[in-house]
């Protein structure tokens, strides 16, 4: 049976997730650099692969939070809240990011949470191995798709460019992390299955 104070902290964080700005210990990446001349359609495709990041980070904190509730191993469970705290600042610098470009966040951040915590939660229960090789493959992915971003950016948007480039070297440190720590490699069909879930919900985030 689930710890009743783990649930509880975890249907905190959730409501924290969606109603709270987000909070940084670190400074935000790029904040020296002077704002960019972006035409109207620079800004806009901007805004929303900064809103697709932060959907990113939203579906990020929801599955290790599902992945910590149902993890065997207190380390690995400490394993899974310490990646949590850094992408929590992830979502933070987005968030902000957004509102700097006069974007908007996702419609359908609470669906984004509910269905990630779930499979966070799921994989949790087949094993801290397979539990971490999911956080690793899921890191690993997402440093791949943060890559592509870097390429659409603006070259002259030095504040949004330095924002994804610092969170693609902390998505390789966390998958790094859990493989260190035990993770296994997960079978070709799961990370084909894990790239078209991702396809789906950046395509959709990109709009709504």
């Amino acid at each position: 049976m689930l710890n009743i104070d783990r649930f509880i902290t975890g249907l905190d964080n959730a409501l924290r997730t969606l109603l709270t700005p987000a909070q940084t210990l670190r400074p935000v990446p790029g904040t020296e650099l002077p704002e960019a001349e972006l035409t109207d359609v620079e800004k806009s495709e901007t805004a929303a692969l900064m809103r697709i990041n932060h959907v990113g980070e939203i579906c990020a904190q929801a599955l290790y939070q599902g992945q910590a509730l149902t993890a065997r191993d207190a380390e690995v469970q400490h394993t899974l809240m310490q990646a949590a705290r850094e992408e929590t600042e992830h979502l933070a610098w987005t968030e902000r990011r957004i509102a700097e470009l006069g974007g908007r966040k996702s419609l359908l951040n609470p669906l984004w949470y509910g269905g990630s915590f779930a499979i966070g939660a799921i994989a949790g229960m087949l094993g801290d191995k397979w539990n971490l090789g999911f956080l690793a493959e899921t890191e690993h992915q997402v440093e791949v798709h943060l890559g592509g971003h870097l390429q659409r950016l603006p070259h002259n948007d030095g504040k949004s460019r330095a924002i994804v480039a610092q969170m693609q070297v902390d998505e390789a440190g966390h998958a790094t992390m859990a493989m260190s720590h035990g993770g296994a490699e997960l079978p070709a069909p799961v990370k084909l299955v894990m790239k078209l879930g991702s396809k789906m919900m950046t395509r959709t985030a990109y709009w709504v």
